[in-house]
């Protein structure tokens, strides 16, 4: 079962006088993970490196930034498949210390912070399964809007994506996967024949 984590977690190691500090986070997708690598850099701009790996669904990405191609990025990477993880991002921040490590050392390094962090992810407790979600569409009269957004607010687990005023109402909603069957059938019991299911839903990590 692939896991993800509830917060971040650091480790931070020093390998030949070079400074390795390492995250991994909980993260959806790649502009989420762009933008916390852009805020590294800020933070840490005598770093010469910062290097990432996502791993989430199709929008996976590994970036090795300035280091020798496949010596950090797709190391880290490898970590969190092989930690059956998804939905997170893995961060390295590199300051040099003027020892050159070489290919080998590099994989090394980048391999061994990134799994050290893991490892204290699972010390700390902070992982936990990742639930699907499907996306789903539906229509209702007018007369009836008022009620299922009252049915929206009360489930925790339910995400309101958008409404739509036409012909009648139009909701778009996401919700953990397992949920679905019996989130439908309450809906489709409460409603009386009066709730339509639209096409258009689609399953996300």
């Amino acid at each position: 079962m692939r896991q993800t984590l509830k917060a971040p977690v650091h480790h931070e190691a020093i390998v030949k006088k070079s400074r390795f500090i390492a995250c991994v986070q909980p993260m959806a997708d790649r502009s989420g993970a762009l933008a916390q690598v852009q805020a590294l850099r800020q933070l840490h701009p005598g770093a010469a490196h910062v290097c990432w790996a996502l791993l989430a669904g199709g929008q996976s990405a590994a970036n090795d930034d300035g280091e020798p191609s496949g010596t950090a990025g797709r190391p880290m990477l490898e970590v969190l498949r092989h930690q059956h993880l998804d939905g997170v991002l893995a961060t390295t921040v590199r300051y040099f210390g003027g020892i050159k490590l070489g290919a080998g050392g590099l994989v090394r390094a980048y391999t061994d912070a990134v799994a050290q962090a893991v490892l204290q992810a699972h010390a700390q407790q902070l992982l936990q399964p990742l639930r699907r979600l499907q996306t789903l569409r539906c229509s209702v009269p007018y007369a009836m809007e008022g009620w299922l957004r009252r049915e929206l607010q009360a489930n925790p687990d339910v995400n309101l994506l958008s409404v739509e005023h036409g012909s009648v109402v139009t909701v778009c909603m996401t919700l953990p996967e397992d949920q679905v069957p019996s989130w439908q059938q309450r809906l489709d019991d409460r409603a009386q024949g009066r709730l339509a299911w639209l096409p258009g839903g689609q399953n996300t990590s």
